[in-house]
């Protein structure tokens, strides 16, 4: 026997749910049944079909209509505070190190944009915390249930040095570039946790040319270094997003690496992008830095030279 439940929104999926699946393996294992989800196209809701003998199903069913009923009469609107995105400035707390949280207000407006919007292009210099804050953003929106899996890339440019023939598999040859994500990931989960989810396909760090042809759903999908795409390497990426998928692009604009720095698909995109409806920019300054206090001066210092020396500043 199978019998469905529709569930209208994110709030109610998360009822029923609960974070990362849990609730539903729980009532599985409980019932002794077994429930499958189809997501509607646009990711708003999603329909459970369950499937068992039919006491088990419709006590199975009972359970699930009294969450959903009981959570309608405490709040209808709003997800319990544990259970919101964004709460008292904190985004993502790791099991064994501090709690993420913004730390200037552009970070703050970086973090509710992110959850407020599918598509969020951010720019601003080293040291703003866009890649730490993208990968805390991520974990975040995995633990609630609001996506399957994580994808991050980044473009594999030569800033400058050339590296030569570098041995070992693919892996080992783009693992330099793709170091400073894995370094955000490892500091947040650890590596046990960090090495399970990757072994399990759900978190996947990879360079950029390895995007084309791939449909993401129920994703949240995460470019960085994206001043070093080439615009047609940026519309190729911008159009992997599947349904129920987030996208974040991060780049800076002051370290463009590309032989053409007026060629930068972050450049581009920031103007094609500027009118679209579910797209938000965030621009970081020097004064959203968080690294070593000296890192905030050095930054300035650089942009006076440039604007002394070029009559603009990068």
């Amino acid at each position: 026997m199978i019998k469905t439940l529709k569930l209208k929104n994110q709030e109610e999926i998360l009822i029923a749910l609960g974070i990362q699946d849990r609730k539903l393996r729980a009532l599985e294992k409980t019932f002794k049944v077994t429930v499958f989800v189809k997501y509607d196209e646009d990711g708003a809701g999603a329909e459970l079909s369950v499937k068992g003998t039919n006491s088990r199903v419709d006590k199975a069913l009972a359970k699930l209509q009294k969450d959903l009923s009981l959570n309608a009469e405490k709040r209808p609107l709003d997800l319990l505070k544990d259970n919101r995105p964004f709460a008292d400035n904190i985004v993502f707390r790791p099991e064994h190190a501090k709690p993420i949280e913004a730390r200037s207000e552009n970070q703050k407006k970086y973090i509710e944009a992110v959850f407020a919007n599918d598509l969020v292009i951010s720019s601003g210099p080293a040291g703003t915390g866009k890649t730490f804050l993208a990968c805390a953003c991520a974990l975040r929106a995995l633990e609630l249930g609001m996506t399957e899996r994580i994808v991050v890339t980044r473009p594999i440019v030569e800033a400058g040095e050339k590296l030569g023939f570098l041995p070992g598999d693919i892996e080992e040859k783009v693992d330099p570039y793709l170091r400073p994500i894995y370094d955000s990931f490892y500091s947040m989960l650890g590596m046990e946790k960090f090495n399970s989810l990757k072994y399990n396909n759900i978190l996947e760090i990879v360079p950029l040319a390895y995007m084309r042809g791939r449909t993401l759903e129920r994703a949240f999908i995460i470019l960085d270094e994206a001043q070093n795409t080439l615009p047609a390497q940026m519309k190729m990426f911008l159009t992997r997003m599947g349904i129920g998928s987030k996208m974040i692009v991060n780049g800076d604009l002051s370290q463009i690496d590309l032989p053409n720095k007026k060629e930068s698909g972050l450049l581009q995109a920031a103007e094609v992008l500027s009118k679209v409806k579910g797209v938000a920019f965030v621009e970081f300054t020097g004064e959203d830095v968080v690294r070593h206090p000296l890192v905030k001066d050095i930054i300035s210092a650089y942009g006076k030279w440039d604007k002394k020396h070029t009559g603009t500043t990068k």
